[in-house]
């Protein structure tokens, strides 16, 4: 799983957060998708690789500018593994 976390200028409130979000999930088959306007960032959660060009226009096309792109592999952390420790 891919966990992308982007810099989008543009949001204020929350219904800003909303349309950031509307328009990832219109655009991409993503397990999760968060915004903060306070933080001024978007996590998205994609179980196969998001084209970063693409994402970027689609949040450009919903009136927001993105920043920064980083893409990093993702697992989750259930409870034995936080018990416990990662297990290879």
């Amino acid at each position: 799983m891919q966990k992308i976390t982007l810099q989008v200028d543009g949001m204020q409130c929350g219904m800003c957060e909303a349309h950031v979000n509307d328009a990832v999930r219109g655009a991409f088959p993503v397990k999760k998708v968060t915004s903060s306007h306070a933080k001024g960032e978007t996590v998205i959660l994609a179980e196969a690789p998001i084209d970063e060009a693409k994402l970027q226009a689609a949040i450009e096309a919903a009136g927001y500018t993105v920043g920064g792109i980083r893409t990093e592999e993702y697992q989750k952390a259930g409870l034995f593994v936080r018990l416990f420790g990662k297990k290879d």
